[in-house]
Protein backbone atom coordinates (compact mmCIF):
# COMPACT_ATOMS: atom_id res chain seq x y z
CA UNK A 1 0.00 0.00 0.00
CA UNK A 2 1.43 3.37 -0.97
CA UNK A 3 0.21 6.79 -0.01
CA UNK A 4 0.97 9.63 -2.36
CA UNK A 5 0.79 13.31 -1.44
CA UNK A 6 -2.90 13.60 -2.37
CA UNK A 7 -4.35 10.63 -0.48
CA UNK A 8 -5.20 9.94 3.11
CA UNK A 9 -6.30 6.89 5.02
CA UNK A 10 -9.86 6.39 6.18
CA UNK A 11 -8.73 6.72 9.81
CA UNK A 12 -7.07 10.07 9.25
CA UNK A 13 -9.94 11.33 7.10
CA UNK A 14 -12.52 10.36 9.74
CA UNK A 15 -10.52 11.96 12.56
CA UNK A 16 -9.80 15.04 10.47
CA UNK A 17 -13.38 15.71 9.44
CA UNK A 18 -14.95 14.84 12.79
CA UNK A 19 -12.47 17.03 14.64
CA UNK A 20 -12.88 19.86 12.13
CA UNK A 21 -16.67 19.96 12.39
CA UNK A 22 -16.79 19.61 16.17
CA UNK A 23 -14.13 22.32 16.51
CA UNK A 24 -16.14 24.66 14.30
CA UNK A 25 -19.32 24.05 16.31
CA UNK A 26 -17.38 24.71 19.51
CA UNK A 27 -15.76 27.81 18.05
CA UNK A 28 -19.11 29.16 16.90
CA UNK A 29 -20.61 28.74 20.34
CA UNK A 30 -17.63 30.39 22.01
CA UNK A 31 -17.76 33.19 19.41
CA UNK A 32 -21.35 33.87 20.48
CA UNK A 33 -20.24 34.28 24.08
CA UNK A 34 -17.43 36.64 23.12
CA UNK A 35 -19.50 38.80 20.79
CA UNK A 36 -22.89 39.16 22.43
CA UNK A 37 -23.49 37.05 25.56
CA UNK A 38 -20.72 38.57 27.68
CA UNK A 39 -21.24 42.12 26.30
CA UNK A 40 -24.95 41.71 27.08
CA UNK A 41 -24.25 40.53 30.61
CA UNK A 42 -21.92 43.51 31.13
CA UNK A 43 -24.88 45.82 30.47
CA UNK A 44 -26.70 44.42 33.51
CA UNK A 45 -26.21 45.47 37.12
CA UNK A 46 -23.45 43.35 38.68
CA UNK A 47 -25.73 41.29 40.96
CA UNK A 48 -27.96 40.38 38.01
CA UNK A 49 -24.99 39.60 35.75
CA UNK A 50 -23.36 37.42 38.41
CA UNK A 51 -26.57 35.49 39.01
CA UNK A 52 -27.11 35.04 35.26
CA UNK A 53 -23.56 33.81 34.66
CA UNK A 54 -23.83 31.47 37.65
CA UNK A 55 -26.97 29.98 36.07
CA UNK A 56 -25.24 29.65 32.68
CA UNK A 57 -22.20 28.02 34.28
CA UNK A 58 -24.39 25.58 36.21
CA UNK A 59 -26.08 24.51 32.97
CA UNK A 60 -22.96 24.36 30.76
CA UNK A 61 -21.55 21.02 32.04
CA UNK A 62 -24.94 19.39 31.37
CA UNK A 63 -25.45 20.93 27.95
CA UNK A 64 -24.93 19.55 24.47
CA UNK A 65 -21.91 21.87 24.12
CA UNK A 66 -19.87 19.20 25.89
CA UNK A 67 -20.23 16.80 22.94
CA UNK A 68 -18.37 18.97 20.41
CA UNK A 69 -16.00 20.42 23.03
CA UNK A 70 -14.88 17.02 24.32
CA UNK A 71 -15.22 15.39 20.90
CA UNK A 72 -12.92 17.90 19.24
CA UNK A 73 -10.31 17.54 21.99
CA UNK A 74 -10.41 13.73 21.84
CA UNK A 75 -10.36 13.75 18.05
CA UNK A 76 -7.52 16.26 18.00
CA UNK A 77 -5.45 14.21 20.43
CA UNK A 78 -6.07 11.00 18.46
CA UNK A 79 -5.22 12.75 15.20
CA UNK A 80 -1.92 14.03 16.60
CA UNK A 81 -0.98 10.54 17.79
CA UNK A 82 -1.88 8.94 14.45
CA UNK A 83 -0.01 11.57 12.44
CA UNK A 84 3.08 11.40 14.67
CA UNK A 85 3.21 7.62 14.28
CA UNK A 86 2.96 7.94 10.48
CA UNK A 87 5.79 10.26 9.44
CA UNK A 88 4.94 10.09 5.74
CA UNK A 89 1.39 11.37 6.26
CA UNK A 90 0.57 13.93 3.56
CA UNK A 91 -0.37 17.38 4.87
CA UNK A 92 1.19 16.62 8.22
CA UNK A 93 1.64 20.25 9.23
CA UNK A 94 -2.01 21.20 8.89
CA UNK A 95 -3.12 17.97 10.56
CA UNK A 96 -0.86 18.63 13.54
CA UNK A 97 -1.92 22.28 13.73
CA UNK A 98 -5.60 21.31 13.65
CA UNK A 99 -5.19 18.54 16.20
CA UNK A 100 -3.10 20.57 18.62
CA UNK A 101 -5.35 23.62 18.50
CA UNK A 102 -8.39 21.40 19.15
CA UNK A 103 -6.65 20.10 22.27
CA UNK A 104 -5.59 23.65 23.23
CA UNK A 105 -9.24 24.74 23.27
CA UNK A 106 -10.04 22.13 25.91
CA UNK A 107 -6.87 22.90 27.88
CA UNK A 108 -7.81 26.60 28.07
CA UNK A 109 -11.30 25.60 29.19
CA UNK A 110 -10.00 23.31 31.92
CA UNK A 111 -7.11 25.44 33.12
CA UNK A 112 -8.73 28.88 32.98
CA UNK A 113 -12.49 28.84 32.55
CA UNK A 114 -13.54 25.98 34.81
CA UNK A 115 -11.65 27.27 37.89
CA UNK A 116 -12.90 30.82 37.33
CA UNK A 117 -16.46 29.59 36.86
CA UNK A 118 -16.15 27.58 40.07
CA UNK A 119 -14.91 30.67 41.92
CA UNK A 120 -17.78 32.75 40.54
CA UNK A 121 -20.23 30.11 41.81
CA UNK A 122 -19.13 30.94 45.35
CA UNK A 123 -19.74 34.68 44.97
CA UNK A 124 -22.86 36.18 46.55
CA UNK A 125 -24.49 38.16 43.72
CA UNK A 126 -25.63 40.94 46.05
CA UNK A 127 -22.51 40.90 48.22
CA UNK A 128 -20.34 43.97 48.81
CA UNK A 129 -17.54 42.75 46.55
CA UNK A 130 -19.78 41.46 43.74
CA UNK A 131 -19.32 44.43 41.38
CA UNK A 132 -15.51 44.40 41.54
CA UNK A 133 -15.35 40.60 41.38
CA UNK A 134 -17.71 40.55 38.37
CA UNK A 135 -15.62 43.16 36.52
CA UNK A 136 -12.43 41.13 37.06
CA UNK A 137 -14.15 37.88 36.12
CA UNK A 138 -15.79 39.26 32.98
CA UNK A 139 -12.57 40.88 31.72
CA UNK A 140 -10.40 37.80 32.14
CA UNK A 141 -13.05 35.31 31.13
CA UNK A 142 -13.87 37.17 27.93
CA UNK A 143 -10.22 37.67 26.99
CA UNK A 144 -9.42 33.98 27.38
CA UNK A 145 -12.67 33.10 25.62
CA UNK A 146 -11.43 35.06 22.60
CA UNK A 147 -8.30 32.89 22.66
CA UNK A 148 -10.19 29.61 22.86
CA UNK A 149 -12.60 30.80 20.17
CA UNK A 150 -9.60 31.41 17.92
CA UNK A 151 -8.03 28.02 18.71
CA UNK A 152 -11.28 26.17 18.01
CA UNK A 153 -11.90 27.98 14.72
CA UNK A 154 -8.26 27.63 13.66
CA UNK A 155 -8.47 23.89 14.32
CA UNK A 156 -11.52 23.48 12.13
CA UNK A 157 -10.19 25.64 9.33
CA UNK A 158 -6.74 24.00 9.33
CA UNK A 159 -8.30 20.55 9.11
CA UNK A 160 -10.69 21.53 6.33
CA UNK A 161 -7.96 23.34 4.38
CA UNK A 162 -6.26 20.02 3.73
CA UNK A 163 -7.21 19.06 0.18
CA UNK A 164 -6.99 15.34 -0.41
CA UNK A 165 -8.77 12.45 -1.97
CA UNK A 166 -9.61 9.25 -0.04
CA UNK A 167 -6.99 6.49 -0.01
CA UNK A 168 -7.60 3.72 -2.51
CA UNK A 169 -6.11 0.27 -1.98
CA UNK A 170 -3.98 -1.02 -4.84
Amino acid sequence: MTIDTLTETTTIRTLRLTTAYTSLVTGGTLFAFSTFVMPGLRQLPAPTAVAAMQAINAQAPRSLLLAPLLGSAAGGAALVVVVLTRPTTPGRGLLLLGGLTAVATMVITGVYHVPHNDALALLQPGGPDAAAAWARYADGWTGWNHVRTATALLSGLALLARRTRPHRSA
